[in-house]
């Protein structure tokens, strides 16, 4: 009669570990969507919600880092941005960059950070890592509100820059930017709860990611050895890309790179995908 019972019974949710590595298992991920939603509130709201100006201080950090880097690289160490204003190639740069840095240094501390909360109740553990992309991409828009403020006066008062139909493939570049963070970071949170010493490594490669990546400077600053080697960074297309659309200098368009950047991206995320879905099975009795 128990075998009857159990055998005849529908279970709302079924809990497994064997499934497949690269099964990101979107119905289950839609089920708890609420979840989700809660946890990217919870990443606008309460970061500064003790802060005497709120979310004022997304719009004030990429400025202070503009003005910076307008004053160190632009004025005392005259790197060129190739016709592009100082102040409005550098925001375009600061606004990409801030995004993917900041949602790879987020995702990657995945495991380590929610430890406590993993050990406690089940949910998808990709619920988190996805928050924090989705968050950050809101976080992105308002940041890109401000340099579009700026963008739009330069093209149309100033008429000091030339945007092209490349700029259509924005929406695809900030996909890949997004996906290309999310993969290094799942990659990067899977090997932490093993190799704790990379938690201490994540924030100085990031930066030192920035110097290899076009983001202070285009790539046509660079002696032309070094193109070869700076493109083989799926950023550098993206970054390019993104520059040569908005203002029609300081980057270039080239297919074949970002096909490049592209196909390393599917790899990089359906590796991170396998590698965090081995991990979540046992993560809980190494973290």
């Amino acid at each position: 009669m128990a075998d009857t019972i159990t055998a005849g019974s529908k279970w709302d949710i079924n809990i497994t570990a064997n499934r497949s590595s690269v099964d990101l298992n979107l119905k289950e991920l839609w089920r708890y969507r609420d979840l989700l939603a809660m946890f990217v509130k919870k990443d606008i709201i309460t970061v500064y919600k003790q802060t005497i100006l709120g979310p004022i201080w997304f719009i004030i950090q990429p400025i202070f880092t503009t003005l910076t880097f307008v004053i160190v690289f632009g004025n005392f160490a005259k790197i060129g941005t190739d016709g592009v204003p100082n102040i409005l190639f550098y925001l375009g740069s600061v606004t990409m960059w801030n995004y993917f840095s900041e949602t790879l240094n987020i995702t990657s501390k995945t495991f380590t950070d929610n430890a406590s909360i993993f050990g406690k109740v089940y949910f998808p553990r990709l619920i988190l890592p996805l928050s924090k992309i989705i968050s950050g991409i809101i976080k992105f828009f308002i940041q890109f509100a401000l340099f579009l403020l700026v963008w739009l006066y330069y093209f149309l008062v100033k008429k000091s820059i030339a945007p092209n139909a490349y700029i259509l493939l924005f929406p695809a570049v900030l996909i890949i930017m997004a996906a290309l963070s999310l993969g290094f970071g799942l990659f990067i949170t899977s090997l932490t709860t093993k190799y704790r010493d990379l938690t201490f490594l994540i924030s100085f490669g990031v930066q030192l990611l920035m110097y290899a990546t076009p983001v202070i400077y285009p790539l046509s600053q660079t002696p032309q050895r070094y193109h070869t080697i700076l493109l083989l960074n799926p950023l550098t297309s993206l970054f390019e890309t993104f520059k040569y659309a908005f203002f029609g200098k300081g980057g270039f368009f080239s297919l074949p790179w970002l096909l490049y950047s592209i196909i390393f991206t599917t790899v990089l995320f359906i590796s991170g995908i396998v590698v965090f879905n081995k991990v979540e099975r046992r993560f809980i009795d190494t973290v």
